[in-house]
């Protein structure tokens, strides 16, 4: 079905909603899935209306980890009005600045913000771990089904690189440390995509918490990394290593006693790779697939996060290497 037809089905959806008046709708965003959102209003309050299509977006999911995340006392959308049929839903209205704008906008606002953003991230692993048959488990399968997408869609489709036979045994043996790294972190519940655009900053129980429906159970660096070596906005040094060591402080004594500062450093760092290669793989397939062309202009900062973490593990010297001759000149051409 075309957009504009869906649109106006989902007009027609609100119509027929008893005890309500929705009015006034516009598009709010859309974002890396097939999902798109706009705002509306039943009086002075707004709402969000999400069109995600049922053959492209598991909704019963999302409704469910939705719950689920309420009950831990996070702060996300609830679930007013339901169409599984046709993939509709009107939910709460968590604000209009991700934390990335409100960033940008008022810089010394950064550290609260991150602050705020760590301590409910504390809280998702702490109250997750009562609920962790809720959610499917990361495995080495799909850690490397993620790596993958860098050379299936970044170096094969976007540079037009080839892998040699030598290379692609080098580029496994990378693989098999980042995933073993993973593997062998501690366990807990992962949002999955935890970072500035899916943050929503608000004066109330900052902040909102988007983009929840992938959420899996997996490494305690998981969405740490995701947050603090974001795709679309970088950190100072100095305030990423003091985040990263307050976190690691806070933690649950039961596991912290038994990972050192230095491994968790490791783990963070090697977890950053895994999950930036992926999203460099994402980036490309956006355009490639599904001629989403403006994830393109993050690929430079997400690459230079891959050549100056991994540079720091000679293990992954391939890795270095190949990011250094084939891949820091992207977009500059």
């Amino acid at each position: 079905m075309k957009q504009n037809e869906r649109f106006k089905l989902l007009l027609n959806w609100l119509e027929e909603l008893p005890d309500a008046s929705y009015a006034n709708i516009q598009e709010a965003s859309s974002d890396a899935s097939f999902r798109r959102y706009y705002r509306v209003w039943n009086g002075e309050l707004s709402y969000i209306v999400m069109d995600a299509p049922p053959l492209k977006e598991d909704n019963h999911r999302f409704v469910r980890y939705s719950e689920l995340f309420h009950r831990m006392g996070l702060n996300c959308p609830e679930i007013i009005e339901a169409n599984y049929n046709d993939g509709f839903f009107v939910l709460t209205d968590l604000g209009s600045q991700h934390y990335l704008e409100r960033i940008l906008d008022d810089q010394g606002m950064q550290i609260n913000l991150y602050n705020d953003a760590l301590s409910e991230l504390l809280k998702l692993q702490v109250n997750g771990s009562k609920i962790v048959k809720e959610f499917p488990s990361y495995n080495h399968s799909l850690l490397s089904e993620e790596m993958n997408l860098f050379v299936d869609w970044f170096c094969t489709k976007e540079l037009k690189y080839i892998f040699t036979k030598k290379e692609l045994s080098q580029w496994e043996a990378c693989t098999q440390i980042l995933a073993t790294n993973a593997l062998n972190q501690p366990q807990v519940l992962v949002h999955r995509d935890y970072h500035s655009r899916n943050l929503i900053y608000s004066q109330i129980n900052n902040p909102g918490i988007l983009d929840y429906q992938d959420a899996v159970i997996g490494p305690i660096t998981y969405d740490l990394v995701s947050l603090l070596r974001d795709c679309y906005i970088s950190l100072s040094d100095n305030l990423l290593n003091d985040l990263v060591l307050d976190f690691y402080s806070k933690i649950d004594f039961s596991i912290r006693k038994n990972i050192t500062k230095q491994s968790f450093i490791k783990f963070f760092d090697l977890m950053g790779i895994q999950r930036h290669l992926k999203a460099v793989g994402i980036f490309s397939r956006l355009m490639h697939r599904d001629a989403k062309n403006n994830y393109l202009k993050d690929i430079p900062r997400t690459l230079n996060y891959l050549y100056e973490v991994s540079i720091k593990y000679p293990e992954l010297s391939f890795l270095t290497d190949f990011v250094a001759d084939q891949c820091l000149d992207y977009g500059d051409q």
